[in-house]
């Protein structure tokens, strides 16, 4: 346990953290988009994945809790790097020139912490029910379409569809690097690996949204 713990005290050790658990993340946002766009296919379907989440309920709280840590996981070590690599510059550049860094990757503390923000409001939103006006805890169709028909609630869902795809794309490219798994040869493949998905996961969720505030669902 010892090591563990030196290991995790280092730069590379918290960055190796991330990478685990926004693999696990990342493998649950998939998971949910697809259960998500069963939407599109109509009322049962929809209702039908969600009686499928629930057959097993002690599967589903153990999926709940790894997440719970993972996600933990995730945000400590992403504020711990952030204070530490501000720590190691304190005073500012007079002039700042950005070679390798991308905008994903220079907004990357501010785009997790909107994701957080609005994980909170999507959970009272959708699953407990407590900012949703019309909810109807037995009918997820109802709540996904009653809920979204307002426009600024399907705006804000887009928009943090797109900044999770944000997210997501230089997550997706550093983790290869992280895990040491780059590689000169194969940059191409990783930016378009993360490209791709970060794509779908944006296009996946926003079309949920996007539907229901044109009436298509």
């Amino acid at each position: 346990m010892h090591w563990i713990a030196e290991f995790y005290r280092s730069t590379p050790g918290k960055k190796f953290v991330m990478a685990v658990t926004g693999v696990v993340l990342f493998a649950y946002v998939l998971l949910h988009m697809v259960g998500n766009l069963q939407i599109h296919l109509g009322p049962e379907e929809l209702r039908g994945y969600v009686r499928l989440r629930y057959a097993a309920p002690g599967l589903l709280w153990t999926v709940r809790f790894v997440l719970l840590v993972a996600a933990t996981l995730h945000v400590i070590a992403a504020v711990q790097l952030t204070v530490r690599n501000r720590g190691s510059r304190p005073v500012r550049y007079a002039v700042r020139r950005y070679r390798e860094a991308d905008y994903a990757s220079r907004t990357m503390i501010f785009t997790g912490v909107a994701i957080a923000a609005f994980g909170v409001y999507h959970l009272l939103h959708m699953t407990f029910g407590s900012v949703h006006p019309e909810f109807i805890r037995s009918d997820v169709y109802h709540n996904v379409t009653s809920g979204l028909h307002v426009p600024p609630v399907s705006l804000l869902y887009v928009a943090a569809s797109a900044v999770l795809g944000l997210h997501l794309y230089h997550g997706l490219w550093s983790v290869f690097q992280t895990l040491g798994l780059s590689s000169p040869i194969y940059d191409s493949w990783r930016r378009a690996f993360a490209t791709v998905f970060s794509l779908v996961v944006t296009l996946g969720f926003g079309s949920v949204p996007l539907a229901v505030l044109l009436r298509t669902l």
